[in-house]
């Protein structure tokens, strides 16, 4: 890209914004990275930045980009693990988190309209006056947009009874492009036969298509009662066990979760800064599920007694320390942690959490923990653990975190990070499952695209081409990019 030519469509996004407009370089540095490990080196910050507040702030953002070709690249929080909102190719940068409205709450029809930059937390802040909630929850609520929820198809800590953010998405008003607006969905409706379902193109698109400026959700009546107990296990395989025997006896799981005995030493920072020390876990114990119940109170504790009893079968050993419990539930969701004392960022200090996000069938879990495990080694990175999350409804579908700390001051280090992740990703496909589950391709993933989906690569290109002639919306993800925007 020429000097002339960035100097020109910057003068006129200026011109048409104003000051919803970034041009100084310290400004536009900080959007330049995500969560992901990466070197000073592999910062990419954008030329410039926009500041939107309406939907039409985007479109005239998007019809400049089309006009001179320059890519765009839309973000939220920045709490992604892969890179997804990284302008690797400069340009234009959408920061979404200024959009941030709440347009309607429907109580009677349990639906809310939403800007895309609004956090979940916000969201959920405003409909509990309402006794309503909107359970796709992730860890990081707290900065978490809508958008980057529906663009990277993240996980949430409900997934067991309510799935992923498709099972909450009903419409979307999106830009493309070339500028146009769409609302693709089927508005307060839960489900339609109608045309084809293109609001589902959305989910896990990454930004690669258009710009999602607002959504439509669907919104659950908050529990009365909240119940979690943990269970210890001699294997990884044996929780999938279990779970699968609890789900056919026919009790109603709200959220479950699988740690690995690495990774609860993770998730209990909370307690072992009341405590001083590791939870005590017996050494014949592999495994831990986390479950939660949820309803009337009645109705929970009958579920949780009958969970017990049913549990003996397989070996399994509730922990009966409740700070444990508890030190794991603030880790998860509830955040309520002492100030400056949080597990983010303080167990980040050293080095810095790095993860593959792999989905597999739940038959073969122990054998991929195992291989998850022999990878690490592989590549000499030191192993915080796995978790799995279950994301589909009430049924066992599996997302794994595979999760290493990686310095990210030393190349070296982080170079082999990313052969880890390469690899890992790579042998998800192998055991019959998807290389990712919840952070999208990226464009760490990119060259293993055609590997996972065979033929139907080209189909997806020509999908995009629909959307974004010009392969201008964050380019270099999904696909390998053939365009030069003036640098990488």
């Amino acid at each position: 890209m020429e000097k002339l030519h960035k100097q020109e469509y910057i003068e006129e996004l200026v011109a048409k914004l104003s000051n919803k407009v970034l041009t100084e370089e310290f400004e536009c540095y900080v959007y330049g990275m995500d969560w992901s490990p990466r070197t000073v080196e592999e910062i990419y910050p954008p030329d410039v930045v926009i500041c939107p507040k309406t939907t039409e702030d985007i479109v005239i953002a998007v019809k400049i980009a089309y006009k001179y070709g320059i890519p765009v690249t839309v973000g939220g929080g920045l709490t992604g693990m892969a890179g997804g909102a990284v302008p690797v190719y400069g340009g234009i940068y959408i920061d979404s988190t200024t959009m941030n409205g709440l347009i309607e709450i429907d109580v009677k029809n349990q639906t809310v309209r939403v800007q895309a930059g609004i956090t979940l937390q916000e969201i959920n802040d405003t409909l509990k006056k309402y006794d309503l909630w909107l359970p796709h929850l992730t860890e990081s609520k707290w900065s978490c947009t809508i958008g980057a929820s529906i663009a990277c198809d993240n996980d949430s800590t409900f997934g067991m009874r309510y799935g992923k953010i498709l099972n909450c998405l009903l419409s979307a008003q999106v830009v493309t492009g070339t500028g146009d607006v769409l609302e693709l969905g089927h508005r307060k409706a839960h489900f339609t036969s109608s045309g084809y379902k293109l609001k589902d193109l959305l989910v896990g698109s990454e930004g690669t298509l258009c710009v999602i400026t607002q959504a439509t959700l669907k919104v659950e009546p908050i529990p009365d009662v909240r119940l979690v107990e943990m269970l210890l296990l001699p294997s990884m395989q044996s929780a999938v066990d279990l779970l699968s025997s609890l789900l056919k006896s026919g009790l109603s799981i709200e959220a479950a979760h699988i740690n690995c005995k690495k990774r609860l030493r993770f998730y209990t920072h909370a307690y072992r800064n009341k405590y001083g020390k590791e939870p005590d876990v017996p050494d014949w114990a592999q495994a831990l599920l986390a479950v939660t119940f949820a309803g009337d109170k009645e109705v929970v504790y009958f579920q949780r007694e009958y969970m017990l009893k049913k549990s003996n079968k397989f070996n399994a050993q509730a922990i009966e320390e409740r700070e444990i419990v508890e030190g794991w539930w603030t880790s998860k969701h509830t955040l309520r942690f002492e100030p400056f004392r949080q597990k983010w960022p303080d167990s980040q200090r050293e080095k810095k959490f790095g993860a593959a996000d792999p989905g597999i069938p739940p038959g073969r879990l122990e054998e991929f923990y195992l291989k998850f495990i022999d990878t690490a080694e592989k590549y000499d990175l030191d192993i915080l653990g796995m978790n799995v999350y279950l994301e589909h409804p009430n049924s066992l579908g599996l997302s794994l975190s595979c999760a290493v700390f990686v310095d990210y001051r030393v190349q070296e280090e982080v170079n082999r990070f990313r052969k880890y992740f390469k690899e890992l990703t790579k042998t998800a496909v192998e055991f019959e499952g998807t290389m990712s589950t919840y952070m999208g391709d990226t464009n760490l993933k990119v060259q293993n695209l055609e590997y996972e989906h065979g033929k139907s690569t080209e189909y997806m290109k020509k999908i995009k081409q629909i959307f974004d002639p010009k392969s201008i919306m964050n380019p270099g993800k999904k696909f390998t990019t053939k365009i030069e925007y003036g640098r990488r």
